[in-house]
């Protein structure tokens, strides 16, 4: 698979839970987290198939994305096992917004992390893929 070039970039209210959950959950993996006192300055977490997200502290206020609301935003991850991640987000506390489904394009998922955020998983790759 091809180096992933977009990494889409959050701020949660409690980012230490947030890395827990997100590794627990849907299975990112820790790849750095850089700290200042209990505040996440700036954390990476790698998807399995290539990318990942970046997240920190909503306390950050040096933030270029300051200005946003923690727990807001919406994240789709590629996964060809759509079922056996969405039994393993549901018994991590995920909150189902819409339940593993078939459409013409592919099958997938959406929930809510603890703090708001919607992400979906399915097995679309993108147009041309």
């Amino acid at each position: 698979m091809s180096e992933t070039a977009i990494w889409p970039s959050v701020r949660y209210t409690d980012a230490h839970a947030a890395i827990r959950f997100l590794v627990d959950a849907f299975g990112f993996e820790r790849v750095a987290v850089h700290e200042t006192g209990s505040q996440v300055d700036h954390a990476e977490l790698r998807w399995p198939g290539g990318g990942g997200v970046m997240l920190g502290s909503a306390s950050r206020e040096d933030s270029t994305i300051a200005g946003l609301p923690p727990g807001t935003g919406s994240v789709y991850v590629v996964t060809d096992d759509v079922d056996g991640l969405f039994e393993r987000a549901c018994a991590a506390g995920a909150t189902v917004v819409d339940g593993p489904r078939s459409q013409s394009y592919g099958s997938g998922f959406t929930v809510r992390d603890p703090e708001g955020v919607f992400w979906s998983f399915g097995t679309y790759r993108g147009a041309g893929s």
